[in-house]
């Protein structure tokens, strides 16, 4: 009689640093709030270390020291260990993964943006990073296009850019830091604009400008060679056939009344 092959398992082999700890789960459960209790739940948290080491290597070289990761994962795990019921049936790893990884990641938010930025924005940026990544697998030679990382990551181009300009946001630069491409001393801070005075001078030549429209023209025309002009009050009293003194009377009455006007319509 012929011999039946044997059946090959499917089953995923266990990682190496998933310790059995069913029955200490059981124990615990059973056990109530005291020293054993917490003796048991210890022991159980030291015997998945290694795992959560693990998930924290996943997120190594993103700008965190990796043993403060090891410390959130570390965090995460004591969570989940709090948190399992060994009578759902489920396996402790299946729930512990999720919450370690959760715990990370919620630091990344929470802790390491320089800015705040809004989570839809840090999702999108997770999105178009790990897009990124694969695409550069299939596109040697070349980055991805906007279209091809938008694709990939079933978003829209517009939301593709937006996790693109998230992707250089995750950490401010020092203004002490020298600039890209900038010679010896040149810095970030160096060119940064200042205050630029004329500003003011916008706000005061808007508001006087309809005023000296209302001007009977040859009060403008004065106006305009003295203060544009620069010509003196003795040429224009020349040019129009006037003294100096009325030249000098017009110029003190067309501003004074230019800036009782102007003063009237900011009160």
């Amino acid at each position: 009689m012929p011999t039946r092959p044997a059946r090959t398992s499917t089953k995923r082999p266990a990682h190496r640093d998933a310790p059995d700890t069913a029955e200490a789960f059981r124990t615990l459960a059973a056990l109530p709030p005291g020293p054993q209790h917490d003796t048991v739940r210890e022991r159980i948290v030291e015997d998945w270390l290694p795992m959560a080491d693990r998930l924290a290597g996943r997120f190594r070289n993103r700008g965190e020291n990796t043993e403060d990761l090891r410390q959130v994962a570390a965090l995460g795990l004591v969570k989940a260990v709090d948190r399992y019921d060994p009578e759902r049936g489920s396996a402790f790893e299946s729930y512990a993964v999720p919450t370690i990884t959760g715990e990370i990641k919620r630091h990344f938010r929470d802790h390491m943006w320089t800015l705040h930025v809004p989570r839809r924005v840090q999702d999108l940026r997770n999105r178009v990073r790990v897009a990124g990544l694969e695409l550069a697998q299939t596109t040697p030679g070349r980055r991805p296009t906007v279209g091809e990382i938008a694709g990939h990551a079933c978003l829209s181009e517009e939301e593709a850019r937006v996790g693109l300009e998230a992707l250089e946001s995750f950490s401010a630069l020092s203004l002490d830091a020298v600039a890209s491409g900038g010679s010896d001393g040149f810095s970030l801070g160096d060119v940064l604009g200042g205050v630029d005075p004329a500003l003011d001078a916008v706000v005061d030549r808007e508001a006087v400008k309809p005023r000296l429209a209302a001007l009977p023209e040859r009060d403008r025309e004065i106006l305009y060679l003295r203060f544009f002009g620069d010509m003196t009050q003795s040429r224009i009293a020349e040019r129009f056939g006037i003294s100096q003194m009325h030249v000098s009377r017009l110029i003190s009455r067309c501003c004074r009344r230019i800036r009782e006007q102007v003063l009237e319509g900011v009160a």
